[in-house]
């Protein structure tokens, strides 16, 4: 905690381009958290090269990804947005914890297990560790909420674990992070495959609509997204289809399921995804407009990147030499 406002701590990777899905499940919440947390948002590079990465689009993704941070509302000056790999202490404090983690804990990653068959040709020992970097993430702001998703709470658990163990030995070193439970961001599916979340690593084009798409293709994704031959605008499990365009849809314009339903009572399936099309473009363009802003003036956001990094690094700091002295490395000479 700092001062009055608890810690909270969380970051998406530098791949891909980020989707609506992302915008509405994760990043638009985060604007909200900032007036009341001390928020550290990560732009999480060092887990991104777990998969080969080509280094020039690495680095461009990376500086797009921080920007939209800042195009979608959350003030730099006010939360700590960074790039991990600038922040040394996130990899001296994981070859820590690596030595507080146990082998049959990370057997148990079923993040490891799906990433291992996607890419069988490259299963190196950071895809296993990666768990204990995202601990080393967490534990050294001293974060005392997490924002998680289902797939992620395996992760939580572990930090949690770990956390608890070293301090069993030390003493109260590490806060022990809680799960963020609060307004629960919507859950956006893929437009072709409504079975499956929109996902920025898909590899057909239509299945998601990406936060810089221009208007004239989102549109013209929502035209081609997959619906049913039911013929009905009703928002249940069994036209899952549907049911993700109203989602969309209510997420964009603050309805709720049941006004939407009767707003599209007796109208076909092309005047919905007109409507969902319309109301995501309407969302969307001001964070495109920011990001042109954003773009355009390198010194503001050259200046964000080496003062946030400062930040991060100074608290970042105190919790590392606390872990060192603990652990019983020789103090450093001033």
């Amino acid at each position: 905690m700092i001062g009055d406002k608890k810690v909270l701590f969380s970051g998406m990777q530098a791949t891909g381009n980020l989707t609506l899905g992302n915008y509405l499940g994760a990043l638009r919440n985060w604007v909200t958290l900032c007036d009341e947390y001390e928020c550290y948002y990560s732009v999480v590079d060092m887990h991104s090269i777990t998969v080969r990465q080509d280094p020039a689009v690495l680095r461009k993704n990376a500086r797009r990804l921080l920007m939209l941070y800042i195009a979608a509302g959350i003030d730099p000056d006010k939360s700590i947005l960074y790039y991990q790999s600038h922040v040394s202490a996130h990899a001296e404090l994981a070859w820590i914890l690596n030595c507080f983690t146990y082998m049959g804990e990370l057997n148990r990653m079923t993040q490891f297990k799906d990433k291992s068959a996607k890419h069988a040709d490259n299963i190196n020992a950071g895809l296993f560790t990666y768990p204990v970097l995202m601990a080393s993430d967490i534990l050294l702001y001293q974060a005392d909420v997490v924002p998680v998703g289902i797939d992620q709470m395996q992760h939580l658990e572990l930090t949690r674990d770990v956390a608890q163990r070293f301090n069993a030995i030390y003493g109260d070193v590490f806060t022990i992070p809680e799960a963020y439970i609060g307004k629960v961001g919507a859950k956006i599916m893929s437009l072709q495959d409504p079975s499956k979340k929109m996902s920025k690593s898909d590899e057909n084009p239509n299945a998601s609509i990406y936060l810089l798409d221009d208007a004239d293709t989102i549109r013209r994704k929502f035209k081609r997204a997959v619906t049913d031959s039911e013929g009905v605008i009703l928002y249940r499990d069994e036209q899952p289809g549907i049911k993700n365009l109203l989602d969309i849809y209510c997420a964009c314009t603050g309805k709720t399921p049941d006004e939407a339903v009767r707003e599209f009572d007796g109208c076909g399936y092309g005047v919905l995804k007109e409507a969902v099309g319309d109301a995501v473009v309407n969302v969307l363009v001001p964070l495109q407009e920011r990001m042109k802003e954003l773009e355009k003036d390198k010194a503001y956001i050259d200046r964000i990147i080496r003062q946030n990094a400062e930040r991060a690094s100074y608290t970042a700091m105190k919790t590392l030499r606390k872990v060192q002295k603990k652990v019983g490395f020789p103090e450093r000479v001033r």
